[in-house]
């Protein structure tokens, strides 16, 4: 189950990445649990925003799309961690809408998953907490 679970997450942030956040979001939702949590590193990160449910999915595409011209999430690694967890690290790049301030950032998500879908994502912009989050060495 374990290679099955790092697959959905890529399949996830596939569809995530690569197109606009609204569809993004609607092709992914196949993949994420109905209660599903997103707790995103950069939308609503600082106010400790939580998105529940595909409606908070859709709600998290909305408000990125109204803070940025383009935000843009890829992938470069995924760890099994076992325990129905996976952990994605990459990268973020993307343009502020209203000040055009480019954004280049490390971003990492833990992503645990109950009956083959993604229950909870938690977004991080340092690696090294996101690993210290898993419970990984640095």
């Amino acid at each position: 189950m374990s290679q099955e679970n790092v697959e959905i997450c890529r399949r996830l942030f596939d569809l995530f990445s690569g197109r606009d956040p609204v569809a993004g979001v609607e092709a992914a939702l196949d993949y994420t649990d109905p209660e599903g949590v997103l707790e995103s590193a950069i939308i609503g990160g600082a106010e400790g925003t939580s998105y529940r449910g595909h409606d908070g999915f859709r709600q998290w595409a909305a408000d990125v799309e109204t803070v940025f011209e383009t935000l843009r999430t890829t992938p470069e690694e995924f760890r099994d961690l076992g325990d129905d967890r996976v952990l994605m690290l990459g990268h973020v790049s993307g343009r502020g809408r209203e000040s055009g301030i480019p954004l280049e950032a490390p971003i990492a998500f833990l992503c645990t998953l109950r009956a083959g879908r993604v229950s909870h994502m938690q977004g991080f912009l340092s690696w090294d907490h996101a690993l210290e989050a898993a419970g990984l060495p640095e």
